[in-house]
C-alpha cells in the first residue's frame, strides 16, 4: 500500500469509531432501565444521618419469688407487671399494668366474678374483659381492658378499682383467669 492509502484508513477507522461511539451511545440511552448500565450518580448511596440505635427493651423479670405455684394469675404492684403461670409453672404470658387507684393488699384472692360485654368503669371508661378478685374499701378491684385501647393512669381522687392493659393482654387474661383461679398480689 502506499503512502497516502494509509492516511485514508485511518481516517475511515476513526470515522467507524466514531460512529459505533455515537451508535452505542443511542443504544444505552433508549434502553430499558432493566439492562441499561447504572448511572453512576444515581447508584451513589443517599445516606440519611444515622438514626441512633433503640436500646433493646429489657426481658421482663422472672415470676416473683413467694408468688405460690400451680396455676395463677401473679400481679406485682410495684412491677406494675401481671404474669400468666400455668400448672406446670411455665409463664405463658407477661405483660405490664397500669394499676388502680385502690390496690389490694398483698395476697392470695381467688377470681370472683367475669364480665365479657363492655361496660363503664368506675372511672367512665368504656371496659371489657372484666376479670375481678378483690374488694377494697367497698370498691370491686378487677382487671380490664379499656375498649379503646387507651392505658391511662386513673384519676387518684376518685375510688377506682381497674387494673388496665392493653387489649391483646386482656384477651389473654379473660382467657386464662376462669372463676376461682388464684390471683397472686405481691408488693
Amino acid at each position: 500500500m502506499a503512502r497516502g492509502s494509509s492516511g485514508i484508513v485511518a481516517g475511515l477507522t476513526a470515522a467507524a469509531l466514531a460512529v459505533v461511539g455515537v451508535l452505542a451511545y443511542q443504544a444505552s440511552a433508549n434502553a430499558p432501565a432493566s439492562v441499561a448500565a447504572p448511572d453512576p450518580k444515581a447508584s451513589a448511596p443517599v445516606t440519611a444521618p444515622a438514626k441512633p440505635k433503640k436500646k433493646e427493651p429489657e426481658a421482663p423479670a422472672a415470676v416473683p419469688a413467694n408468688s405460690g405455684t400451680g396455676k395463677r394469675t401473679v400481679y406485682a404492684l410495684g412491677d406494675r407487671r401481671v404474669w400468666l403461670v400455668d400448672e406446670n409453672e411455665k409463664v405463658l404470658r407477661t405483660f405490664e399494668v397500669v394499676p388502680s387507684a385502690l390496690s389490694p393488699a398483698p395476697g392470695t384472692y381467688l377470681v370472683s366474678s367475669r364480665g365479657e360485654e363492655p361496660t363503664k368503669g368506675s372511672d367512665g371508661v368504656m371496659i371489657e374483659h372484666v376479670v375481678r378478685f378483690a374488694l377494697v374499701d367497698g370498691v370491686t378491684v378487677g382487671f380490664s381492658s379499656a375498649v379503646d385501647g387507651s392505658m391511662k393512669a386513673p384519676d387518684p381522687s376518685l375510688k377506682t378499682g381497674g387494673v388496665r392493659m392493653s387489649r391483646a393482654d386482656g384477651n389473654a387474661l379473660w382467657n386464662f383467669a376462669w372463676n376461682r383461679t388464684s390471683v397472686v398480689v405481691v408488693p
